[in-house]
C-alpha cells in the first residue's frame, strides 16, 4: 500500500509513519492542504489518512479534490472533536471512513486493510440521506468493534445508552 499522511501534529505524524512503515511499500507525509495536493499527485497513494484540522484549515476542503484527484484511494479521515454530523458530512464529501483520536493502531490499520465495507456514495444516481448515512456508519464501526457496545459508543464520541437508543430503531430507507 502507498499511504499519504497530512497531518499537521509533526510528532503525533513521525510516531504513525514509522508504526505504519512495516504496512506500506511507500509513504509521504503532508503537513498543510497545499502540500498535500502536492504529495498526492506525486505519490499517487492507495490509501490516505487525514487529519480534520490542519493549521487552523479544515481537512474536510482536501475531500472532494483527493477524491476526483485519486478515485480509487482509501480516504480516513481522523479527529480529535468527533460527531455524527462531522461524520456525514465527511462521508457524503468522500471520506470511506471517520475515526476519532485517540486511535488504536490495531483499529487504524483495520480499517486500512478493510476494502470490503465503503462507507462512501458509489453510484451518482444513489444518494443516501443523512439518517441512512448515520445508520450505515454505526453499524461499521459497530461490527469492527465486534459488537462491543460500548467501546462503538467510544469511538463514535456518544453515550452508550444514545448508542442503544439509536441500535433498537429500524435502519431508515435511503
Amino acid at each position: 500500500m502507498k499511504l499519504l499522511l497530512i497531518e499537521d501534529d509533526l510528532a503525533f505524524a513521525r510516531t504513525l509513519m514509522r508504526r505504519l512503515e512495516a504496512h506500506t511499500q511507500a509513504q509521504a507525509h503532508a503537513d498543510c492542504v497545499q502540500s498535500a495536493l502536492f504529495q498526492a499527485r506525486q505519490l499517487r497513494p492507495s490509501h490516505i489518512i487525514l487529519d480534520m484540522n490542519l493549521n487552523n484549515e479544515s481537512g474536510l476542503l482536501l475531500l472532494a479534490p483527493l477524491r476526483s484527484l485519486l478515485p480509487s484511494a482509501r480516504i480516513i479521515l481522523l479527529t480529535g472533536f468527533a460527531s455524527i454530523a462531522t461524520a456525514v458530512k465527511a462521508v457524503k464529501l468522500g471520506a470511506d471512513d471517520y475515526l476519532a483520536k485517540p486511535v488504536s493502531m490495531a483499529l487504524l490499520l483495520a480499517t486500512l486493510e478493510d476494502d470490503i465495507v465503503h462507507s462512501h456514495v458509489s453510484h451518482d444516481d444513489e444518494i443516501m440521506s443523512p439518517e441512512r448515512l448515520e445508520w450505515e456508519h454505526i453499524q461499521a464501526v459497530l461490527t469492527r468493534n465486534n459488537g462491543n457496545i460500548s467501546q462503538t459508543a467510544r469511538q463514535l464520541n456518544m453515550h452508550r445508552r444514545t448508542l442503544q437508543r439509536k441500535l433498537q430503531k429500524k435502519p431508515v430507507a435511503n
